[in-house]
This record gives C-alpha cells, sequence and structure tokens, in this order.
C-alpha cells in the first residue's frame, strides 16, 4: 500500500520552486527533456552567477523535482518528470478532477 503523501511533503516541494530562478530552471529543464542540460548550459542561458545556480540547483534536487547525472567533470541536470508529476497531480486531483474549480483543458493551454 502506498504511503499518503501529506501537506508538508507538498509544501517543501513548492517552496523549492517557490522562487523566480528554480521556476526558470525546472523550464529551461523540461524545454531540453529529456536531454537535460549542463551547469554552464543553465549559466549562460540564465545569467545566474555559478554559486547561486548551484544552490538552487541543489534546493531542487532535494525535492526530488531535478536529476543529476555527472559525466566526467562535468553535471548535467535533467528535470524529474516523476517528481513533477507528482505536484502536478496534487493541484490537479482537488482543482480539475473532484470539484471542477477549473476545467482540465484550460489547465492543459494555460501556458
Amino acid at each position: 500500500m502506498a504511503a499518503v503523501k501529506t501537506a508538508a511533503h507538498f509544501a517543501a516541494k513548492f517552496e523549492a520552486l517557490g522562487s523566480a530562478p528554480r521556476l526558470m530552471i525546472v523550464r529551461h529543464l523540461l524545454a531540453a527533456h529529456p536531454d537535460g542540460l549542463y551547469v554552464h548550459e543553465l549559466q549562460s542561458e540564465l545569467g545566474i552567477a555559478p554559486s547561486t545556480l548551484s544552490h538552487h540547483l541543489e534546493k531542487l534536487k532535494q525535492q526530488a523535482l531535478v536529476n543529476v547525472e555527472r559525466q566526467g567533470t562535468f553535471l548535467k541536470y535533467r528535470a524529474d518528470s516523476e517528481g513533477l508529476q507528482e505536484v502536478l497531480g496534487f493541484l490537479f486531483a482537488e482543482c480539475c478532477t473532484r470539484n471542477r474549480a477549473v476545467e482540465p483543458a484550460k489547465v492543459v493551454s494555460c501556458c
């Protein structure tokens, strides 16, 4: 039987996503999915200082929203599709399936 995830579990994930730079990192990684991006590519595209980018990536990794793979001396990050699906599923379950506060088609076409 699967463990029921608590609100605190999801709050930590939303906290990790709760900054503009981290949201942009996730969007860039999703755009590059499934290949991912090297740290220097993210840094170049987003213009974030290396130490700051490292901090943001670590926060996202701790919450299973991104994955990292070492390739020689480089780190390649990918969006963790399962972790992101879990977050979206948490919202979708309430807003779009149980009480229809938002029509599912509007969620898909919003962005």
